[in-house]
């Protein structure tokens, strides 16, 4: 590995794994003077501080960092303190800082966190765990969906699911069904428009049925009924309406 730094006068201590005991009089074997700064081939271990302005490899050389335990980079101020930090150790790479960003060689921002909130700045967040991902609160995105031919489910296995929008919430299924189960109660509401059922057909499969007009009847034409409170029921057709003769339904 080569290496060119441009150092401060500070005393450092340097210690080459290559042989010093022959060389030029412009540095110490491969450890040279140049007007670029220090000149260095080969491997070299520092066993003090090194304070340089820049360190860089040679041209289409990459440039390493190793450690026995982890590689520190500070950027201080101008009264020593720190203001980021990047740790890599054998654990984990942590970073500290006011904000953190990733960004592409154009400049665009593709994901940045600070105290306040984390931003996704790609066009599309994936998620590949089996899993999912677990929101412990809020999420606000203008589009949810799954990879084509995938299903997507959206679940809170012991709290509730709140979906909430000021100009309103559309699900669609283009190829497929749509599928709404509850223990309890399903509630439709509308405050202050209307609610539309648009198919050509609509089946209420399992509604009450009153009793029978005639014990001797057969037929299977039915009146749908509402009670005072919104519920439906059937009651079976006759010359006229026989809601009011099942009103016990209601009860």
């Amino acid at each position: 590995m080569g290496w060119i730094s441009k150092m401060p006068q500070e005393q450092y201590a340097h210690r080459s794994t290559m042989q010093t005991s022959e060389g030029p009089q412009d540095g110490m074997g491969n450890l040279r003077i140049t007007d670029k700064g220090l000149k260095l081939e080969g491997d070299s271990e520092f066993l003090k501080p090194l304070y340089a302005k820049e360190i860089r490899s040679r041209p289409g050389n990459p440039l390493y960092f190793q450690s026995a335990r982890n590689v520190t980079v500070n950027i201080l101020n101008e009264k020593t303190k720190v203001l980021t930090r990047l740790v890599t150790g054998p654990q984990a790479v942590e970073a500290h800082s006011q904000k953190f960003e990733v960004k592409t060689l154009s400049g665009k921002l593709l994901f940045s966190a600070d105290d306040n909130e984390v931003v996704v700045g790609a066009e599309r967040l994936r998620v590949l765990g089996a899993e999912g991902t677990v929101f412990p609160k809020s999420i606000e995105t203008p589009n949810v969906r799954a990879d084509p031919f995938k299903e997507l489910r959206l679940e809170s296995p012991t709290r509730a699911l709140v979906m909430e929008a000021p100009k309103g919430i559309e699900i669609n299924a283009e190829a497929g069904s749509l599928k709404a189960t509850c223990r309890t109660e399903l509630r439709l509401e509308s405050k202050d428009g209307e609610i539309t059922l648009n198919s050509a057909k609509i089946k209420l499969p399992n509604l009450p049925q009153g009793s029978s007009s005639s014990a001797g009847s057969r037929q299977k034409i039915y009146e749908l009924c509402v009670c005072p409170n919104g519920r439906l029921f059937l009651s079976q057709a006759g010359a006229s309406s026989t809601c009011q003769i099942n009103t016990s339904v209601c009860l």
